[in-house]
């Protein structure tokens, strides 16, 4: 059962209350689709449940935003679905407190033989605004979707990218109380995202709650205040968005380890050689990647490594010009291993592969001796490169054997930057420092 306000809840700083929530969906073996197959041929209906959510329970504060994350199937969309009445519960209660707007599905209540005009009044009505409060956000909604051009046109004649500007920008100008985001953020161009995660943080900050789903981490935790990870139609884990992100990604690494395992036992190779398995990623970092690999001998490795800001506060989202700053610590250093060719590197490569930066220690004419390796801080002073999202790569190497510790993909990040620099190989003032055992 859904409710509105007022039939549940006592607490008026609450503005979702989902209590023991079960979902099932019939899955049909053959299902028939006339009354003649029905009758002819019974055997046609036969289905089984498959059950999407199993007693789950939540409570939301006003003004909260809280993400939902999790694999594919898990329940995330469902959620939002029976949040926003669309789908309704097998048992349990739902209470939702306010007017609701939502981001389900891209165009989702837009006609498309009818212009970007008028599905804005088609759709903002179904939020629930009357024609005089439509007619007085007209110019608000258009100037945000950045449409003018092609507010006349047909929507069928837009762009995915464009649905999602007009859908958005309806959804945020009807004073709603809670606003439901499905994965729909994904669509858009980078400038674009990040006016849409500006807004949301200021209407945030103006008491609306926010339901978000997403598999992107970095936006989790840059817009949530707390996350819910579902797995098999049950809460896994809930609470701080960094904490909870940072056990999902744990367990998708430990899922990925062991489908590594598979591959390499199907071949015939020695499993315990692999350093994905015996030293797992998810151990050092918790900002790594879905894509993060890691190779070399192990003999020498980064035991801890993070990004951080300027402040020295973990951070995946820069600007132009701001310092960016990379900490790390090593592995106990073995008494028989000498090497005058000791070498820490970063590589920074654009999303599409491009080459863009390289810093080493012997590039800064920085000789490491054992005494010195326990812990380092490398600092990008202003970050100079173009909008957009980026990978750095860490690598201890020595001479031109394998390296000793090798982390490809590390960390994703993005930078965000008012004008455009073209593709280029950035120079960056940097600094190295490091400390040793004392």
């Amino acid at each position: 059962m859904v409710q509105e306000a007022g039939h549940g809840i006592t607490d008026d700083n609450i503005s979702i209350e989902v209590r023991d929530v079960t979902k099932d969906f019939r899955v049909y073996r053959d299902k028939s689709h006339t009354f003649k197959d029905r009758v002819l041929f019974r055997k046609r209906n036969a289905f089984k449940k498959h059950r999407v959510l199993d007693r789950i329970s939540f409570t939301v504060k006003r003004g909260q935003a809280l993400g939902l994350i999790g694999h594919n199937g898990c329940g995330k969309s469902t959620t939002l679905k029976l949040l926003n009445k669309i789908l309704y519960p097998d048992s349990g209660e739902i209470v939702m407190h306010g007017r609701i707007s939502s981001l389900i599905e891209l165009g989702a209540g837009f006609h498309p033989d009818m212009t970007g005009r008028e599905n804005i009044y088609i759709n903002a009505s179904i939020f629930g605004l009357h024609k005089r409060e439509i007619d007085n956000r007209l110019d608000d909604i258009i100037r945000f979707s950045e449409l003018e051009s092609f507010i006349d046109n047909p929507v069928r004649t837009y762009s995915s990218g464009m649905y999602m500007r007009l859908a958005f920008s309806i959804a945020i100008n009807v004073d709603a109380d809670i606003l439901l985001v499905d994965e729909i953020l994904a669509v858009g161009d980078a400038n674009f995202q990040k006016k849409c995660f500006e807004k949301l943080e200021d209407i945030k900050k103006h008491g609306v709650t926010i339901v978000i789903v997403s598999h992107s981490m970095d936006q989790i935790k840059s817009i949530c205040d707390s996350v819910i990870w579902l797995d098999k139609g049950r809460i896994c884990a809930q609470g701080d968005a960094e904490d909870v992100c940072a056990k999902y990604l744990a367990a998708m690494d430990d899922i990925a380890r062991e489908r590594h395992r598979e591959e390499l036992r199907e071949q015939g190779l020695d499993v315990q050689e692999d350093p994905n398995i015996q030293f797992p990623i998810s151990q050092i970092s918790t900002q790594y990647g879905i894509y993060s690999r890691r190779s070399g001998n192990m003999k020498f490795r980064f035991q801890h490594i993070a990004m951080l800001n300027g402040n020295g506060e973990k951070c995946q989202r820069f600007h132009y010009g701001e310092s960016l700053i990379v900490d790390f610590s090593f592995s106990e250093w073995s008494e028989n291993l000498v090497d005058p060719d000791l070498n820490i590197v970063f590589n920074i490569f654009h999303s599409d592969g491009r080459f863009c930066s390289h810093f080493t220690t012997k590039q800064s004419s920085i000789i490491l001796k054992k005494g010195d390796l326990r812990k380092g801080r490398f600092e990008i002073k202003e970050i100079r490169l173009s909008e957009g999202k980026y990978i750095l790569d860490a690598v201890i190497a020595h001479g031109d054997e394998e390296a000793y510790d090798c982390l490809s993909h590390m960390i994703e990040f993005t930078v965000g930057t008012p004008v455009s620099l073209g593709t280029q190989i950035a120079a960056m003032e940097n600094t190295w420092m490091f400390a040793g055992e004392k």
